[in-house]
């Protein structure tokens, strides 16, 4: 399937299809978990749990480990501290992430990043990994009244980058930003190798699939 050949700005997702932030993710939940001392997660669980912002990853990681809801509260504020310490320190960029977005801005196209990652953690992260020169703006998950899979972020982002949501290509890794682009009217692609929650990705209704952010140059 061919994308819209009058295609002005694109919007990406962050986790899973910039940067591989699991370990990351890991390391700050099992330091939460050792704080407060609770079992720490395995990597593999943690990454079913990713993507639908920290609040949902607290609480999905809190669950895994046996506690109830009243430990919330003492996890979330030792997980500000945890990841801001650790924010990219176990996070390599995907390879192809660089030469993909080169493309992109080539291509003439305004650049959005809109993930459900906290906003400060979002820009300190592009910022270390050297990317935050690509993008014109950066939502992160605080930035609007709702999360992605509701379209508002993409519609927001639609609206800072002055483009009609149909001339706006989406690029994220999972169901969540698949469902988001839908709503909002937006053509999307996903990554093959990001998170999806443990689910398949090539399951997802979406345009088409890249193996690689750098394979965006062949839809466009």
């Amino acid at each position: 399937m061919l994308l819209p050949n009058d295609l002005a700005a694109a919007i990406l997702d962050l986790d899973g299809t910039l940067v591989h932030t699991l370990g990351d993710f890991s390391a700050a939940l099992a330091a939460v978990h050792e704080e407060l001392g609770l079992r720490v997660i395995p990597a593999g669980d943690v990454e079913s749990m990713v993507g639908k912002g920290s609040e949902h990853l607290i609480r999905s990681a809190l669950r895994a480990a046996g506690a109830g809801e009243d430990r919330y509260d003492a996890a979330w504020e030792a997980y500000q501290r945890h990841y801001a310490r650790i924010n990219g320190e176990f996070a390599p960029v995907y390879d192809g992430v660089q030469a993909g977005l080169h493309v992109l801005r080539e291509r003439g196209l305004r650049l959005a990043c809109v993930t459900n990652k906290p906003t400060a953690f979002a820009r300190e992260l592009l910022a270390r990994k050297h990317l935050a020169g690509f993008f014109d703006a950066v939502f992160g998950g605080d930035a609007f009244e709702r999360k992605k899979p509701d379209p508002q972020p993409l519609l927001g982002a639609c609206e800072a980058l002055r483009s009609a949501p149909g001339q706006t290509l989406v690029v994220g890794d999972s169901s969540n930003d698949a469902a988001a682009a839908r709503a909002a009217g937006c053509p999307v692609l996903l990554v093959t190798y990001g998170y999806n929650h443990g689910e398949p990705v090539r399951a997802v209704d979406a345009d088409g699939f890249l193996d690689s952010l750098a394979d965006v140059a062949r839809w466009l």
